[in-house]
């Protein structure tokens, strides 16, 4: 597996293990990949990019998760309460990624608003992944 897919694997696992958040999803509403069909409301992740922020080059070490919160309630409530679950479960988390090493998640945004085009409150929230690889 890839750097990049074993980090997603154990932050999926973490968040799938947080019987808080599964109560505010409503069971399986944490998909790895967006669906056309998914029940409101779900978590998808999004984008994801190694980088190594001192030479500009591509590093497995180092790299950018984004997680999508999707709510159609009519306020913003549920998806800023999903989105302080998923802070509370990952902010500051150490994950354990296979032989690599270990991963400490940081927080580097965080945004809800709301999409008229979709008609769903869209909550971001983008973690920073430092490996440190095991020697």
């Amino acid at each position: 597996m890839t750097a990049s897919g074993d980090l997603l694997q154990a932050l999926f696992q973490r968040l799938r293990s947080d019987a808080s958040l599964s109560a505010l999803l409503g069971g399986a509403g944490l998909l790895e990949r967006p669906t056309d069909n998914a029940a409101f409301p779900h978590v998808t992740c999004g984008q994801t990019s190694a980088f190594d922020w001192d030479t500009g080059v591509q590093n497995d070490a180092d790299q950018l998760v984004t997680l999508h919160v999707w709510s159609k309630t009519h306020d913003a409530a549920e998806t800023r309460a999903i989105m302080d679950s998923i802070k509370a479960r990952l902010a500051d988390a150490v994950l354990i990624i296979g032989s690599r090493g270990q991963t400490r998640l940081v927080l580097e945004f965080a945004e809800a608003r709301y999409d008229e085009d979709l008609l769903v409150h869209h909550g971001l929230l983008r973690f920073r992944a430092i490996t440190q690889e095991n020697d």
